[in-house]
């Protein structure tokens, strides 16, 4: 359903006006406002004589030209984001001092991100990866950075190993293949002997890792962090996004022929349903944890590869972040912006899980050496829109005028100032968290419970999810070259589930090793005793989480879901236009394919635009496809390859399909068979002659007289997705 445009402005997007600006009517100037005369024509020694060292304008021109570009994120390295606004639904005062958690009536301004993490910044947005969602809350009390991923867990447990992860992942040093992908021997051979991954593969190499959109994903901060409230008592909490679109995803198949057809799939959609104020919301969830409760778990809570059950701790919604507003510039807001997770505010603070602890170091040596200094909060889109003043000078591209003679703390000739703040006016005060212990390098012993939840994850998919997952595996172990490698990981996940591990090896062509060579945890000390960092037994509190399964996502709507309706010459117009107009409704887009762009003539004389051709569309890029009736329609359509295939992949999909009259014929066509006359009957509105598709769950059917009828069940086949049970079927190819 479209959203009123008004009132995007939030604090933040009027701190960046005055830093935006148009050349309309402008005259070219140097960097320097020097008026240019010449700038298509270098200064030369004479018309066929060398190049002049003096000429300030090209050197200027080229040297910035030069260093256009910033490093790239070594991760996470491709993105898309948008400004909006946070609001709390009710005050969480009793559990946090953060004030923008406290009132209801308050919006915070906020940036968000989301980016792919293994791709370069050119790679596709359809990579089976997890995905960033990073969100800068830019409060009344400063900056507080949410940095997360759309997949609760991680895949390690220390920071120390992070170097090795992201470089087993990247592409292979020496051939630079492959990008975007974690289909290769080196991320395998890393994976196969650190166990403590196994719950995180299961996540990626579900249809979690190839979301329908961004706007349909879920986010989480991933670590457990505190919330601390006026009286100083502390919480353990887990922060939650949860989608109002509901949490989807596409197929494999799909994501690679996206890859080809659009790779800006992703961030497209996002741009553009935010321009059509279709705002993107998500419900902010916390999940909390007593102190004395912190032991209480099967797992540890300073373990990243875990999660809590939330039929251990549900999780409470306590407000909505809506996406509002596109950036103005690419470049100066989304890969300029710069998150860290120990951008805080008080009421919030870390827990002692150790790959945050490292985390809270690196993000600040990497925006030093990707931003080039240490004055990057001093970027428009960093700056915090609270008031900053401290002794900080100088450095490489300081903006800041600082006035008087006074760059130190304590002082008397600038009478203090700037003065420290007392807790009671906001002075932010570490919890006073017990520390005691050797100093050494180890890890809880219950860090070593590597495969309860990866199990757990298993579980609790679907009977499609499961499919999708054993494939997923199949298609990146099948990719790895060296027999070993395999060998290991089919061990691991035998580990997790035994079906599992036979159906993939069933798919590479062996059987499910008994043993290995070698520990199973390969992650030990060079003194250390091998046998003291083996997995321990499996710890499982519960076998199942329904939360966990996307099959029991949201599916009450079919709001800015896309839909292709196939036409040509002669169309019942009547149909069309009658679809086009229950759908829209119901807020989602309707847009006509055909085999040519410009104008259709409908079989009463009607003229319809086309939105666009088979030549720049397939059915990757839509939610559904419907088939309006009109045989001469019809019969060019039957007549072209390309509206075959758009049905036939639609189909194998496992989308919804909705045809009347005479466009039943293509789904006819598009399906082996389908010319002979056979068998059974349709599901959905009754279509005498209709016998091919039977009990095809997502097929609706009917006459375009009952277009009133077809839609509604069209919109219900729609809200539910997809149709996965579909799949077994393979009626169709594509």
């Amino acid at each position: 359903m479209k959203r009123n445009k008004k009132d995007r402005d939030t604090p933040k997007t009027s701190d960046l006006a005055p830093f935006q600006e148009t050349n309309d009517e402008q005259i070219l100037t140097t960097n320097q406002g020097l008026r240019i005369n010449d700038d298509q024509n270098s200064l030369k020694a004479g018309p066929r004589g060398p190049s002049l060292l003096e000429d300030f304008h090209v050197r200027e021109k080229i040297t910035h030209f030069d260093h256009e570009r910033i490093p790239e994120r070594v991760v996470h390295a491709r993105g898309a984001a948008a400004h909006g606004v946070f609001q709390v639904y009710e005050s969480m005062a009793s559990v946090t001092k953060a004030g923008f958690l406290h009132n209801p009536s308050e919006r915070t301004a906020v940036f968000v991100r989301f980016s792919t993490v293994v791709g370069s910044r050119g790679s596709s947005d359809l990579a089976r990866d997890a995905r960033g969602f990073a969100v800068k809350f830019y409060t009344h009390d400063g900056n507080f950075d949410l940095v997360g991923n759309n997949i609760p867990v991680f895949f390690i447990q220390d920071a120390v190993k992070f170097p090795d992860l992201v470089h087993a992942i990247k592409p292979e040093p020496h051939q630079e293949i492959p990008q975007a992908s974690s289909a290769h021997d080196t991320f395998w051979d890393f994976i196969s002997l650190m166990p403590e991954s196994m719950h995180m593969i299961m996540w990626v190499m579900s249809d979690r890792a190839i979301p329908r959109s961004l706007r349909m994903m879920e986010g989480f901060g991933v670590h457990t962090f505190r919330f601390v409230n006026e009286k100083g008592t502390s919480r353990f909490v887990k922060f939650h996004w949860k989608p109002l679109l509901g949490v989807h995803s596409v197929a494999w198949d799909e994501a690679q022929k996206i890859s080809g057809v659009d790779p800006d799939f992703h961030r497209r959609d996002l741009w553009d349903a935010i321009e059509r104020g279709d705002f993107p919301e998500w419900e902010l969830g916390v999940q909390l944890v007593e102190e004395k409760d912190e032991h209480r778990f099967d797992f540890d809570l300073l373990d990243a590869t875990k999660l809590i059950p939330e039929e251990l701790v549900p999780v409470r919604r306590i407000g909505k972040l809506t996406l509002n507003k596109n950036p103005e510039n690419f470049f100066a807001e989304t890969e300029q912006v710069a998150f860290h997770p120990g951008h805080l505010v008080s009421g919030i603070e870390f827990s002692n899980d150790p790959l945050l602890q490292g985390r809270l170091f690196s993000y600040t040596d990497t925006q030093l050496i990707r931003l080039g200094g240490p004055n990057f909060h001093e970027i428009p889109i960093n700056r915090s829109v609270a008031p900053v003043h401290n002794n900080q000078r100088d450095g490489h591209m300081r903006q800041t005028i600082n006035q008087g003679r006074v760059s130190y703390h304590p002082n008397s000739l600038s009478g203090g100032c700037p003065m420290q703040a007392k807790a009671d006016v906001g002075g932010f005060v570490s919890y006073a968290e017990r520390v005691e212990g050797a100093k050494v390098r180890a890890r809880s012993e219950k860090f070593f419970d590597h495969f309860s939840q990866a199990s757990l994850f298993w579980n609790s998919q679907s009977h499609a999810e499961k499919a999708h997952i054993v494939q997923a595996l199949r298609f990146e172990l099948g990719k790895v070259a060296v027999p070993a490698i395999r060998e290991r990981m089919v061990f691991l996940l035998a580990q997790v589930d035994k079906t599992l591990a036979g159906m993939v090896a069933q798919g590479l062509g062996m059987a499910v090793p008994m043993k290995v060579e070698g520990p199973l945890n390969q992650s030990v000390p060079a003194d250390g005793q091998p046998k003291q960092f083996q997995p321990e037994p499996p710890v499982r509190t519960i076998d199942r989480s329904p939360a966990l399964s996307m099959a029991n996502t949201v599916k009450k709507g079919i709001a800015t879901r896309k839909v292709a309706i196939l036409a040509a010459d002669g169309v019942d117009e009547t149909a069309l236009t009658g679809m086009k107009k229950a759908l829209t409704a119901a807020g989602a887009q309707a847009k006509v394919v055909a085999p040519r762009l410009g104008l259709l003539k409908g079989a009463k004389g009607a003229q319809i635009v086309i939105d666009f051709s088979f030549l720049t569309a397939g059915s990757v890029l839509f939610d559904a496809v419907y088939v309006p009736g009109g045989e001469q329609s019809v019969e060019i359509l039957k007549g072209d390859a390309k509206a075959i295939v758009f049905v036939k992949e639609a189909y194998l999909h496992c989308k919804p399909i909705a045809a009347t009259d005479a466009g039943l014929e293509l789904l006819l066509a598009a399906q082996p068979g389908g010319d002979k006359k056979a068998i059974s009957h349709a599901e959905g509105v009754v279509h005498d002659e209709t016998k091919l598709l039977a009990g095809d769950e997502g097929i609706v059917t009917g006459r375009g007289t009952q277009i009133v009828q077809v839609a509604g069940k069209f919109i219900k086949a729609l809200a539910q997705h997809r149709h996965w049970d579909r799949e077994s079927k393979g009626q169709m190819s594509a």
